[in-house]
């Protein structure tokens, strides 16, 4: 057995909130506590000086897309165009430089953009002559596609959503994607993952929850990316529905997913007029959005993922089909039983819209919420995006984490890279500084989301993962940060807080002014997978 003892740093850790000091024994942490007690207690370990460095436990993303992540990052990166015009700059320039390649982009929000216009296929075969163009919104539910690439696309004219010469949503879109996808070489694939991951080791995201799907990446992709060689561990999830017992084992041999959940789509998106909501959009006043399932067919794949012992998901962002959820949810768990279904661990990504009654529903039954809170930062408050397109008061009800976790909703938080930047330190201050008073949570609350509640929301429920106690897999992140601190609502709780008899160790600020953590190694289950 070969020990490491690192020294002269700060642990956090709830075992030993004032710990100086980490003893790891072959992948597993073994020791924490005072640096003279650790070389006392392993004085043949090979020492590592931390130098005043921060050491926690890696952060764990609930949701991503990493391939799709990769190409923003070695293609056409479309976020924070400021214009239709500058949007339009960038794919010309990506044309110029990349002349034989697909031009896969990424990221434009017209939201953002003084007059609120979308790219049309007429701008794109302006932009880029002849070539096959493939744009995502930010939110990744409706694309514009160039002329080359929609003639190319058999039956696309005659799918729901389509736009003759607009952005495509619903069926379309998902139609125009694999298109685009499948113009994709296996090499561009490879490099777009591995610098996906990469990136993610570097913001020190040791493990991600890869959502993928027929209408998202496709198998082949999928596939892929579960044997790619990194030291970044990735968890699938495959979101296709399953009616039976028999066919959810099934689907689940057929692509070595993890789960069957993910973006298995409930509805669509707020940014895309997508969500399927309970009152119609107030800028668009003749549509409550599209429901890709209802009530019966969620409940179908619930009891067919629990009689097979299968965690089971779905995307659900609009307040009808986060009911709608709830409401499936319940009649399985009144045909099966509760305990049965909350043994499972369920999962509900994004669940913007989520009521008091729903999350009391899904805290009975154990369901866990897969959330963002950038999303938030990015789009909510009276005067944003969800302000747009539901109202001021429909807008400052989304995102209701502490009222969520009040319930009992078990809380796991992710980036849903590419839509939003992968920042774990940005992720817990948005969820910190909640746009509406009342629903950010505490940045203990928000961590532990980050790290055991991701784990959690993994299948991982050892009590062990995503802490730095005895026991617990050697998964951590060495930091360069400043002071830390314990945040609390009144001086008498932050006395409390800051003694370490109260088992609560401290954080770096999440103040909006202050400096984020600089992670300079990341470690999995004692390997390395990221060194500055």
């Amino acid at each position: 057995m070969t020990t490491r003892l690192l020294v002269n740093g700060r642990i956090y850790s709830s075992f030993a909130p004032d710990a100086t000091s980490l003893a790891i024994t072959d992948g597993t942490v073994v020791w924490v506590g005072d640096e003279r007690a650790g070389r006392a207690l392993h004085p043949g370990a090979e020492i590592e000086d931390l130098d005043g460095a921060f050491v926690t436990p890696g952060f764990v993303d609930t949701h991503v897309h990493i391939t799709a992540l990769g190409l923003s990052i070695v293609g056409l990166d479309l976020v924070g165009a400021q214009s239709l015009d500058e949007c339009l700059l960038r794919v010309t320039a990506f044309a110029d430089a990349n002349p034989d390649a697909v031009i896969w982009g990424h990221g434009w929000d017209d939201t953002e953009w003084a007059d609120q216009t979308a790219p049309s296929t007429a701008d794109l075969d302006a932009a880029a002559p002849g070539r096959k163009v493939y744009l995502s919104r930010i939110d990744v539910h409706s694309a514009v596609c160039s002329s080359t690439l929609r003639d190319g696309i058999d039956g696309l004219a005659n799918e729901a959503g389509y736009s003759a010469d607009g952005p495509l949503t619903f069926e379309a879109h998902h139609l125009a994607r694999a298109a685009a996808r499948n113009l994709l070489t296996a090499d561009q694939r490879a490099a777009a993952r591995t610098a996906a991951l990469d990136l993610c080791a570097s913001r020190g995201i040791i493990a991600v929850h890869e959502c993928g799907g027929p209408d998202i990446s496709g198998l082949t992709d999928f596939q892929e990316l579960l044997a790619h060689d990194h030291g970044v561990e990735v968890r699938g999830y495959w979101g296709e529905h399953v009616s039976t017992a028999e066919d959810a084992r099934a689907l689940l041999d057929k692509t070595g997913a993890h789960g069957l959940g993910g973006d298995l789509f409930i509805d669509g998106s707020l940014g895309s007029h997508t969500a399927w909501l309970a009152e119609p959009y107030a800028d668009q006043p003749d549509s409550t959005g599209n429901a890709y399932l209802g009530v019966d067919a969620i409940a179908a794949h619930v009891r067919a993922c629990t009689l097979a012992g299968i965690q089971a998901g779905f995307h659900a962002i609009g307040d009808a089909a986060v009911s709608a959820a709830a409401t499936a949810f319940q009649q399985v768990a009144d045909e099966l039983g509760g305990p049965k279904v909350a043994a499972l661990g369920h999962r509900l990504e994004h669940a913007e819209m989520m009521s008091v009654a729903d999350a009391e529903t899904f805290a009975a039954l154990g369901v866990i919420a897969s959330v963002q809170p950038v999303f938030d930062e990015l789009w909510g408050g009276t005067d944003g995006l969800y302000a747009t397109r539901l109202g001021g008061e429909r807008a400052v009800a989304l995102n209701p984490f502490a009222p969520a976790a009040s319930k009992g909703v078990s809380l796991a938080f992710s980036s849903d890279a590419p839509v939003t930047p992968v920042e774990p330190w940005a992720m817990l201050r948005a969820a910190v500084d909640h746009r509406t008073d009342g629903s950010g949570i505490s940045p203990r609350a928000a961590f532990s989301a980050a790290t055991r509640g991701a784990w959690r929301a993994g299948g991982v429920r050892d009590g062990a993962a995503g802490t730095l106690n005895p026991g617990a897999p050697a998964s951590y992140v060495i930091w360069e940060a400043g002071d830390l601190e314990v945040s609390a609502p009144a001086d008498s709780v932050q006395r409390w807080s800051t003694d370490p008899r109260s088992r609560v160790p401290a954080l770096p600020s999440l103040d909006a002014d202050a400096q984020a953590p600089v992670c300079v190694r990341s470690v999995h289950r004692g390997r390395v997978v990221y060194e500055r």
